[in-house]
């Protein structure tokens, strides 16, 4: 089939869908996973450890997921890994010891890779100008889940603690049964990989700096590193911040992320899609990543509370720039069948941001001060952007690797 049909439109829905669901199901977490571990432990390491369990798996499992995509297809590594997102959650709900929760989250973890297949997916059936406009998309379906995910886990923790982990289980099962019938392989057989399975192709750290060597796109992934490190690190200390200079508790902040959320799918939905054709994903990533250099100094310094919420609007503005186009970028450095791969060793990398971007800004706001977070998270960014423009020769390059996008495969 040629991009753009009708088959490819259904499929770019499920992945929307499947995202979404994914975000959702992170989302429905947060309000609840503090009270969850505290009836087993009320020491609030364990919650940061249990988070951090879920990123450090999927940094570990990101790489394997997308070479078995690479090699075997999009379409039955995808429903497999939901089917193990599915099982964590309600795992998770059923839960009654603390080491079970663990277990959950790492489940969860070991399958939350499956981003990367569907950035893969969305790269094996978009040509490569329309790449970013498509990973919007993504964007969109992650701003989505994380406005509706946080009040749906608080409304239905009125059932039960249980019961949003249950919910977000279900969910994943019916999008197991939705993909198995409505979702075809993009990857066409002569395009996949042959060479057999080796440690070093998915040990993640290897993967990682055997990408890092490549120089086509070692800057865009130090970027993309640098980038959500600083954002990461805000996402987690952000209340802590908002308590300590403004006194704000749950409702103040969960209203500034709605927003947050709001603003972050528009652009990444609408928005971006129309700028990418006439500035390009360059100039647009460049653009997002030095509003965030500023919005980051302003959050830093903001003396009034009510600043927070144009500052923090701005933010998003630049940070639904930044996302697709950077993820677009990397894409079209690579040929069709690395796609996987390299989208694989991007969500590895994001993963590893999860994790030691929150442990940086709970050591600088600790040691050094409540804005520091903030204004040494605006100096990995302008390092980012740096990076962003030192990858100038290699972007306007022509894309000798860079194929046009393939037709999806009817073939199940």
């Amino acid at each position: 089939m040629q991009p753009g049909s009708h088959a490819n439109r259904k499929a770019l829905t499920f992945i929307f869908i499947t995202v979404f669901i994914d975000l959702l199901g992170v989302g429905i977490l947060i309000p609840i996973l503090p009270f969850i571990v505290r009836q087993f432990n009320t020491d609030a390491l364990s919650v940061a450890m249990l988070s951090a369990s879920y990123s450090l798996f999927q940094f570990a499992a990101a790489p394997v997921l997308g070479w078995l995509s690479d090699r075997y297809g999009r379409r039955p590594v995808l429903l497999i890994s939901l089917l193990g997102t599915a099982f964590g959650y309600f795992v998770f709900g059923a839960a009654g010891t603390l080491w079970l929760l663990f277990v959950a989250r790492i489940i969860d973890g070991i399958t939350g890779g499956n981003i990367s297949i569907a950035q893969a997916f969305i790269a094996d059936v978009t040509p490569p100008k329309d790449r970013s406009k498509a990973f919007g998309l993504i964007g969109g379906a992650f701003g989505l889940g994380f406005i509706i995910g946080p009040a749906l886990g608080g409304l239905l923790s009125n059932i039960s603690l249980s019961a949003p982990a249950y919910f977000a289980g279900a969910l994943s099962l019916a999008n197991v049964v939705l993909g198995y019938f409505v979702l075809p392989e993009s990857l066409p057989a002569e395009q996949r990989v042959h060479e057999p399975l080796s440690f070093s192709k998915v040990n993640p750290v290897s993967t990682i700096w055997d990408a890092l060597r490549r120089p086509r796109v070692s800057s865009l992934l130090l970027a993309v590193f640098g980038f959500n490190f600083a954002f990461s690190g805000l996402q987690n200390n952000f209340s802590l911040f908002t308590l300590e200079r403004f006194g704000w508790g749950p409702t103040q902040n969960a209203i500034l992320f709605s927003l947050v959320g709001v603003i972050g799918v528009i652009m990444q939905t609408a928005i971006v899609r129309r700028l990418v054709p006439r500035f390009g994903d360059r100039r647009l990533a460049i653009f997002g990543l030095g509003l965030q250099v500023a919005t980051y100094v302003l959050i830093a310094f903001v003396p009034q509370a009510w600043m927070l919420f144009p500052v923090l609007g701005l933010l998003s503005v630049g940070n639904g720039f930044t996302t697709p186009t950077l993820t677009g970028l990397i894409s079209n450095q690579v040929s069709p069948n690395e796609q996987g791969s390299i989208l694989g060793v991007t969500q590895s990398l994001n993963s590893l941001t999860r994790v030691f971007g929150p442990l940086w800004a709970g050591l600088a706001f600790d040691t050094i001060g409540v804005g520091a977070p903030y204004w040494s998270g605006a100096l990995f960014i302008a390092i980012a952007m740096l990076l962003v423009l030192n990858s100038k020769r290699s972007a306007d390059m022509p894309e000798a690797v860079a194929q046009p996008a393939v037709g999806i495969s009817t073939g199940k």
